[in-house]
C-alpha cells in the first residue's frame, strides 16, 4: 500500500486535437483563481449582511457560492483533462485572481454592488477564454466557459436588481 502513496503527479500529453493546452490552462487557472476568491468573498458577504434586506442576500450569496465551489471543480478537473496541473498553491490564486476583497465597513447595498461587479469581471474573463479556446480547437473548454460565463452574468443582473 505505501507504494502506492509514492506516486508523484504528473503533466500528460493528451492527443485529441486540442492545440496548445499550456496556454489554455492557464486561462482556465485565472477563472478559477477569480473562482475561489469570489467563493470566499461572497461567503464573507454572506456571514456579515445585515439590514432590511437580510434574508434576501444572504439565500442568494448562498445559492451563488455553492455554484462557484462545484464549478471550482469542474475547473480544475478540465485542466487536469488537458494534461495539465490545476494549482496547488493559495498565494499563486491570490496572485492570479482580479477579485479584490470586500471591505469591513461596507453596507449591505455596496456589498451587492460590489459582487455584481466582480460577476461582470469573471464573465469577462471567460468571454476572453471562449475566444482562446475557440482559436486552438476545444470545444469542451469552449461549452465550459459558455456556460460559466451564462452563470455570472445571471448573478451579476440578480445582485444590480437587487440593489436598486
Amino acid at each position: 500500500m505505501s507504494e502506492a502513496l509514492k506516486v508523484i503527479p504528473s503533466s500528460d500529453d493528451v492527443s485529441t486535437g486540442v492545440r496548445d493546452t499550456q496556454t489554455i490552462a492557464s486561462g482556465l487557472a485565472d477563472v478559477l483563481s477569480d473562482t475561489y476568491r469570489l467563493i470566499f468573498k461572497t461567503h464573507a458577504i454572506h456571514w456579515n449582511v445585515e439590514g432590511p434586506l437580510f434574508y434576501s442576500v444572504h439565500k442568494l450569496t448562498e445559492e451563488q457560492y455553492e455554484n462557484m465551489f462545484s464549478a471550482a471543480d469542474e475547473l480544475a478537473e478540465r485542466m487536469r483533462s488537458l494534461g495539465e496541473f490545476a494549482p496547488m498553491q493559495l498565494d499563486a490564486l491570490m496572485e492570479r485572481s482580479r477579485v479584490k476583497d470586500a471591505h469591513q465597513e461596507m453596507s449591505a447595498q455596496q456589498m451587492v454592488e460590489s459582487l455584481a461587479a466582480d460577476h461582470e469581471l469573471i464573465a469577462h474573463r471567460l468571454h476572453a477564454l471562449i475566444q482562446l479556446v475557440g482559436e486552438r480547437q476545444d470545444p469542451v473548454t469552449e461549452d465550459l466557459a459558455t456556460e460559466r460565463s451564462a452563470f455570472h452574468e445571471q448573478a451579476a443582473w440578480m445582485l444590480r436588481a437587487l440593489s436598486k
